[in-house]
Order: C-alpha cells, then sequence, then structure tokens
C-alpha cells in the first residue's frame, strides 16, 4: 500500500514537471515576436516559379526559424507592378520582391549584359554567372539599396508566333513582336521587326487579339503563363537570357536579430541559385516538349551568332547595347569581358 502510494506520488510529480515544462516553452515561444514579410511578384500562383522556388524558399525559412519569420507571398502582380517591384522594395512598400531587372531598362545596366547572346544556353548557367559577377563586385554596386536575396535568371528566349514561322530576320520584317527589355528591343529592331514592350502579364490577350504577332520568351514562361495555348510555331534561337533579382528592403533586414539574420543569410545566395536554375531548365524542357506533342512547328538555330543570317542583327544588337551603356559612363567593355569569363567558367 505504501509502495504503491510512493509510487503514485512519483508519477504525478513526474506529470507535474512535464506540464510545467510544456507551460514553460509554451510562454517562452508566446513572448517571441513573429515577423511577417511580404513577398511580392508577378508569376501565377500556379507557376512553379512560385510554387518550387518562392514557396519553397519561404517554407525553409518558417521552419528554419523555428516559426518567428512567416513569409506571405502575392503572387501575379497583386502587391506591387512588375515594373515598379524593385523600387517596391528599397522604398519599403513591400518587405521581399522578385522581378526581371529588364523591366526598368536603365537601371541594371551592368547586370543586363548577362542577356546578351551568346553567353548562356541554360538558367542554370546563367544564375551561376550573375552569382559570380555579383561575388566578384562587378554588378553588386547597382543593388546598394536593398539586400540581396538570390540572382536567378531564365533559359534562353526564342520567338513564338501565331502560324508564321521565323527562320530568318527577314521574317521578322513587319511583325509586332513583345521584347522584355531594351536589349531584346535593340536585337529585334536590328533584325527588322517592331519590338513591343509589354509586361508578360498582358501577353495573352494582346496575342489573342492581334495586337502582337508574336512574343520573345523563354519555354518556362511560355507555359507559366499559358502562352503556349494561343501560339503554335517556335524559334529555338538563344537571342537572350533574363536576369532576375530576389530583393529584400534594406531597413527590415536589419531590424531582424541576428539569429533571424542568419536564418536569411543561410537561405540565401548560389544555393537558392541552383534550385532556381534547376526548376527553369526542367520546365524549359517540360514546355517545349508539350508543344511538340500538340503538333506545333519546331524551328532549332542553334548557334545564331554563327549563322550566316542572324549572325549580323545580333552583333548590331549587342553593340548598341554596349555603346548605349557607355555612354552613361561605365566601362560597358570590361563588364562584357568580365561576364564573357563568368560565362566560360559557369559553362555546363
Amino acid at each position: 500500500m505504501s509502495k504503491t502510494f510512493s509510487i503514485s506520488l512519483m508519477l504525478a510529480a513526474l506529470v507535474g514537471m512535464t506540464a510545467c515544462s510544456q507551460s514553460d516553452d509554451s510562454a517562452i515561444q508566446s513572448t517571441q515576436e513573429v515577423t511577417t514579410l511580404r513577398f511580392s511578384h508577378f508569376w501565377p500562383a500556379t507557376s512553379t516559379t512560385n510554387t518550387e522556388i518562392f514557396e519553397y524558399w519561404a517554407k525553409k525559412v518558417e521552419e528554419d526559424s523555428k516559426g518567428r519569420i512567416k513569409i506571405e507571398i502575392f503572387p501575379s502582380a497583386t502587391l506591387s507592378k512588375p515594373n515598379a517591384t524593385y523600387d517596391a522594395v528599397a522604398n519599403g512598400m513591400v518587405d521581399i520582391g522578385s522581378t526581371l531587372q529588364g523591366y526598368t531598362n536603365g537601371r541594371f545596366p551592368l547586370t543586363q549584359i548577362s542577356e546578351l547572346p551568346g553567353l548562356s544556353n541554360s538558367a542554370t548557367q546563367l544564375n551561376c554567372m550573375l552569382h559570380t559577377l555579383y561575388d566578384d563586385g562587378v554588378i553588386s554596386s547597382e543593388y546598394e539599396d536593398t539586400h540581396v536575396l538570390f540572382m536567378m535568371g531564365t533559359g534562353p528566349g526564342g520567338f513564338h508566333t501565331v502560324n508564321k514561322p521565323i527562320r530568318t530576320p527577314d521574317d521578322l520584317r513587319g511583325m509586332r513582336i513583345r521584347g522584355p527589355s531594351a536589349i531584346t528591343g535593340n536585337i529585334i529592331e536590328a533584325a527588322g521587326g517592331t519590338p513591343v514592350g509589354l509586361p508578360v502579364t498582358d501577353l495573352y490577350t494582346s496575342l489573342q487579339r492581334g495586337v502582337l504577332d508574336g512574343t520573345s520568351l523563354p519555354w518556362d514562361a511560355m507555359g507559366s503563363f499559358k502562352l503556349t495555348e494561343i501560339t503554335n510555331t517556335h524559334t529555338n534561337i538563344p537571342f537572350y537570357s533574363s536576369p532576375i533579382i530576389v530583393t529584400m528592403n534594406k531597413d527590415k533586414y536589419e531590424s531582424l536579430p541576428d539569429d533571424l539574420k542568419k536564418v536569411i543569410d543561410d537561405n540565401s545566395g548560389k544555393a537558392m541559385a541552383e534550385v532556381a536554375g534547376k526548376v527553369f531548365d526542367e520546365d524549359d524542357a517540360r514546355y517545349m516538349a508539350e508543344a511538340k506533342a500538340k503538333g506545333d512547328t519546331i524551328i532549332d538555330i542553334s548557334n545564331p551568332l554563327k549563322n550566316p543570317d542572324w549572325k549580323k542583327p545580333l552583333e548590331e544588337g549587342t553593340q548598341k547595347y554596349l555603346q548605349d551603356i557607355a555612354k552613361l559612363g561605365l566601362d560597358s567593355q570590361t563588364a562584357y569581358q568580365k561576364t564573357k569569363e563568368a560565362s566560360a567558367a559557369c559553362q555546363s
């Protein structure tokens, strides 16, 4: 009887200690402030860019912070327009943002050199190039007003049209082709087409209504924005690639305690760029295979800088861009050489 009573007392004490411990843990957690960060971008919520890059990153940050950081993602440009997202981050209107540098022409002139033809054959290569250039200080001065998380980029962009095949520059004459940046505009114009600047979110209706004759995009974007539904003729010509920035408001980052800064830092940089590169490259292959399977016309021009028809307009577009940024007082030739070296070092 006495032994049973003693055991009961011990069990009661253990239960009480466990309850106190759990209560203490809950009290500690309840006193920890949760920081909510608003993340704005323009890709659709269903796109793999959102689900497999941004949501993956957000989940990792939330888990590593043990719930002390919460990321609220706002896709489809619901919080900021693509061409205003970087400024929205810099000004603190949003905490984190992602956009193409080409959407704000003139803001990132050295970074955009990476768009030029002949430098990148895959998203993985471009992502490696961008981080090499950033880490080596070639382009880092362009981002001093924000806290860069990671850079990424698309695979090569080609031409996509409804019914009209593009095999030579002559085929572009009289055509209105959407170009995402000054560089693509220069090349389209040099080839005889008419470049039109439109956000990717407006392309579906513009192509559907005949406002545009075609667009220049990588395959992943064609699939993500469902543009493969209304185009049936595609020219795989790697005449540009688009860099992308994922960055954070500087003051917001600095306001975090050191352990949470470390969580952000540990999930930034080249490692995330490698994850993104794999996603983009797999999407490129998948959406091109789907287009082939539905019977679309696919034209391959694998090395346009050595193609007698395409070499001249591509070189003209390249030189025009380098001359334009040299007029800004920037050493465009040195930056171009550094970018070519990064391209060679990152070639897989």
